[in-house]
Protein backbone atom coordinates (compact mmCIF):
# COMPACT_ATOMS: atom_id res chain seq x y z
CA UNK A 1 0.00 0.00 0.00
CA UNK A 2 1.13 3.68 -0.80
CA UNK A 3 1.87 6.24 2.03
CA UNK A 4 -1.79 7.67 2.84
CA UNK A 5 -0.41 11.04 4.07
CA UNK A 6 -1.08 14.42 2.87
CA UNK A 7 0.06 18.44 3.84
CA UNK A 8 -2.04 20.87 2.63
CA UNK A 9 -1.18 24.49 3.26
CA UNK A 10 -4.04 27.06 2.29
CA UNK A 11 -2.99 31.15 2.64
CA UNK A 12 -5.96 33.84 2.72
CA UNK A 13 -6.34 37.31 4.06
CA UNK A 14 -8.28 35.87 6.43
CA UNK A 15 -6.49 32.68 7.54
CA UNK A 16 -3.18 31.11 7.33
CA UNK A 17 -3.75 26.92 7.74
CA UNK A 18 -1.49 23.58 7.69
CA UNK A 19 -3.01 20.41 7.82
CA UNK A 20 -0.68 16.92 7.60
CA UNK A 21 -3.20 14.09 7.93
CA UNK A 22 -2.13 10.43 8.08
CA UNK A 23 -4.86 8.04 7.17
CA UNK A 24 -3.05 5.23 8.58
CA UNK A 25 -1.89 6.60 11.58
CA UNK A 26 -3.03 5.60 15.46
CA UNK A 27 -5.05 8.32 16.28
CA UNK A 28 -2.26 11.25 17.40
CA UNK A 29 -3.30 15.17 17.57
CA UNK A 30 -2.31 17.96 17.53
CA UNK A 31 -4.48 20.72 16.91
CA UNK A 32 -4.33 24.69 17.31
CA UNK A 33 -7.21 26.62 15.89
CA UNK A 34 -7.71 29.05 18.26
CA UNK A 35 -11.08 27.67 19.17
CA UNK A 36 -10.87 25.86 22.42
CA UNK A 37 -14.14 23.90 21.22
CA UNK A 38 -12.84 23.02 17.90
CA UNK A 39 -9.85 21.94 19.20
CA UNK A 40 -11.79 19.85 20.96
CA UNK A 41 -13.97 18.36 17.85
CA UNK A 42 -11.03 17.56 15.82
CA UNK A 43 -8.97 15.95 18.95
CA UNK A 44 -11.96 13.90 18.86
CA UNK A 45 -12.46 13.14 14.79
CA UNK A 46 -8.32 12.22 14.51
CA UNK A 47 -8.63 9.79 17.68
CA UNK A 48 -11.68 7.75 17.07
CA UNK A 49 -11.09 7.69 13.52
CA UNK A 50 -7.61 6.79 13.81
CA UNK A 51 -5.86 9.12 11.53
CA UNK A 52 -2.86 11.67 12.49
CA UNK A 53 -3.72 14.69 12.41
CA UNK A 54 -1.72 17.81 12.42
CA UNK A 55 -4.05 21.05 12.46
CA UNK A 56 -2.62 24.92 12.87
CA UNK A 57 -4.83 27.80 12.14
CA UNK A 58 -4.24 31.95 12.24
CA UNK A 59 -7.07 33.15 11.95
CA UNK A 60 -9.43 36.76 11.72
CA UNK A 61 -10.48 35.48 15.82
CA UNK A 62 -11.24 39.48 16.10
CA UNK A 63 -13.70 39.56 13.17
CA UNK A 64 -15.51 36.47 14.53
CA UNK A 65 -14.98 32.66 13.78
CA UNK A 66 -16.29 32.54 10.39
CA UNK A 67 -13.59 32.20 8.63
CA UNK A 68 -11.46 30.22 11.15
CA UNK A 69 -14.18 27.08 11.06
CA UNK A 70 -15.20 27.21 7.27
CA UNK A 71 -11.50 26.99 6.55
CA UNK A 72 -10.04 24.53 8.27
CA UNK A 73 -12.84 22.28 6.80
CA UNK A 74 -11.99 23.17 3.24
CA UNK A 75 -8.17 22.33 4.36
CA UNK A 76 -8.85 19.10 6.12
CA UNK A 77 -11.44 17.58 3.21
CA UNK A 78 -8.31 18.42 0.17
CA UNK A 79 -5.76 16.77 2.63
CA UNK A 80 -7.86 14.16 3.28
CA UNK A 81 -8.75 13.69 -0.20
CA UNK A 82 -5.08 13.95 -1.72
CA UNK A 83 -3.91 11.38 1.00
CA UNK A 84 -6.60 8.98 -0.37
CA UNK A 85 -5.39 9.23 -3.87
CA UNK A 86 -7.05 7.18 -6.40
CA UNK A 87 -8.89 5.72 -3.55
CA UNK A 88 -7.88 2.07 -4.81
CA UNK A 89 -8.95 -0.69 -1.96
CA UNK A 90 -11.11 1.56 -0.27
CA UNK A 91 -14.33 0.26 1.61
CA UNK A 92 -15.54 3.39 0.08
CA UNK A 93 -18.93 3.37 2.26
CA UNK A 94 -19.08 3.95 6.03
CA UNK A 95 -22.08 4.74 8.88
CA UNK A 96 -22.19 4.66 12.23
CA UNK A 97 -23.74 5.81 15.28
CA UNK A 98 -22.42 7.28 18.11
CA UNK A 99 -23.83 7.65 21.98
CA UNK A 100 -22.58 11.02 24.22
CA UNK A 101 -24.54 10.52 27.04
CA UNK A 102 -28.28 11.39 26.19
CA UNK A 103 -27.13 12.45 22.51
CA UNK A 104 -27.03 10.26 19.50
CA UNK A 105 -25.62 10.60 16.01
CA UNK A 106 -25.87 8.76 12.72
CA UNK A 107 -23.46 9.36 10.11
CA UNK A 108 -23.38 7.98 6.55
CA UNK A 109 -20.44 8.86 4.54
CA UNK A 110 -19.41 7.72 0.70
CA UNK A 111 -16.32 8.35 -0.99
CA UNK A 112 -18.25 9.03 -4.06
CA UNK A 113 -15.98 11.92 -5.42
CA UNK A 114 -19.85 13.45 -5.70
CA UNK A 115 -20.35 16.11 -2.67
CA UNK A 116 -23.63 15.89 -1.13
CA UNK A 117 -23.36 17.34 2.57
CA UNK A 118 -26.63 16.68 4.11
CA UNK A 119 -26.40 17.71 7.43
CA UNK A 120 -28.91 18.19 10.89
CA UNK A 121 -27.69 18.90 14.42
CA UNK A 122 -30.73 20.51 15.26
CA UNK A 123 -28.87 23.03 17.66
CA UNK A 124 -30.27 25.57 20.06
CA UNK A 125 -27.67 27.41 21.67
CA UNK A 126 -25.88 30.73 19.26
CA UNK A 127 -22.35 29.25 20.08
CA UNK A 128 -20.79 26.68 21.63
CA UNK A 129 -17.10 27.65 23.36
CA UNK A 130 -16.62 30.51 21.20
CA UNK A 131 -17.86 28.64 18.04
CA UNK A 132 -21.22 29.71 16.49
CA UNK A 133 -23.50 26.89 15.99
CA UNK A 134 -23.91 27.97 12.33
CA UNK A 135 -20.18 27.22 11.46
CA UNK A 136 -20.44 23.67 13.39
CA UNK A 137 -23.16 22.74 10.50
CA UNK A 138 -21.11 24.89 8.13
CA UNK A 139 -17.91 22.89 9.32
CA UNK A 140 -19.49 19.19 7.97
CA UNK A 141 -20.97 21.09 4.89
CA UNK A 142 -17.81 22.56 3.97
CA UNK A 143 -15.98 18.53 4.94
CA UNK A 144 -18.01 16.89 2.37
CA UNK A 145 -17.68 19.64 -0.35
CA UNK A 146 -13.71 19.37 -0.28
CA UNK A 147 -13.18 16.00 0.68
CA UNK A 148 -16.16 15.21 -2.51
CA UNK A 149 -17.94 12.96 -0.92
CA UNK A 150 -21.79 11.98 0.22
CA UNK A 151 -22.32 13.01 3.71
CA UNK A 152 -25.23 12.23 5.68
CA UNK A 153 -25.07 13.69 9.76
CA UNK A 154 -27.88 13.63 11.96
CA UNK A 155 -28.37 13.98 15.47
CA UNK A 156 -31.08 11.85 16.38
CA UNK A 157 -31.88 13.16 20.03
CA UNK A 158 -30.13 15.08 22.58
CA UNK A 159 -30.81 17.55 25.14
CA UNK A 160 -27.49 19.30 25.26
CA UNK A 161 -25.78 21.28 22.46
CA UNK A 162 -22.71 20.49 23.09
CA UNK A 163 -23.24 16.60 23.68
CA UNK A 164 -25.20 16.91 20.27
CA UNK A 165 -22.35 18.02 18.42
CA UNK A 166 -19.74 15.50 20.13
CA UNK A 167 -21.81 13.17 19.02
CA UNK A 168 -21.55 14.05 15.33
CA UNK A 169 -18.11 14.78 15.29
CA UNK A 170 -17.51 10.88 16.88
CA UNK A 171 -20.26 9.22 14.25
CA UNK A 172 -18.22 11.01 11.91
CA UNK A 173 -15.06 9.96 12.52
CA UNK A 174 -16.27 6.33 13.39
CA UNK A 175 -18.01 6.53 10.05
CA UNK A 176 -15.02 7.91 8.14
CA UNK A 177 -12.66 5.41 9.82
CA UNK A 178 -14.85 2.46 8.01
CA UNK A 179 -14.86 4.28 4.65
CA UNK A 180 -10.75 4.75 4.24
CA UNK A 181 -10.10 0.91 5.53
CA UNK A 182 -8.38 -0.32 2.63
CA UNK A 183 -9.72 -3.92 1.97
CA UNK A 184 -7.84 -4.67 -1.62
CA UNK A 185 -6.27 -3.04 -4.60
CA UNK A 186 -9.89 -2.54 -6.56
CA UNK A 187 -11.68 0.68 -6.84
CA UNK A 188 -15.17 0.33 -5.75
CA UNK A 189 -17.29 1.81 -8.41
CA UNK A 190 -18.82 0.30 -11.64
CA UNK A 191 -17.24 3.34 -13.41
CA UNK A 192 -13.55 2.15 -12.25
CA UNK A 193 -12.79 5.15 -10.72
CA UNK A 194 -14.41 7.24 -7.81
CA UNK A 195 -13.04 10.77 -8.78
Amino acid sequence: MSDRNATITRKTRETEIRVVVDLDGTGKAAVDTGLGFLDHMLDSLARHARLDLELSCTGDLHIDDHHSVEDCAITLGRALLEALGEKRGVRRFGHAYAPLDESLARTVIDLSGRPWPQVELGLRRESIGGVACENLEHFFRSLAIELRASLHVDVLRGENDHHRVEAAFKSLALALRDAIAVEDDQVRSTKGVLE
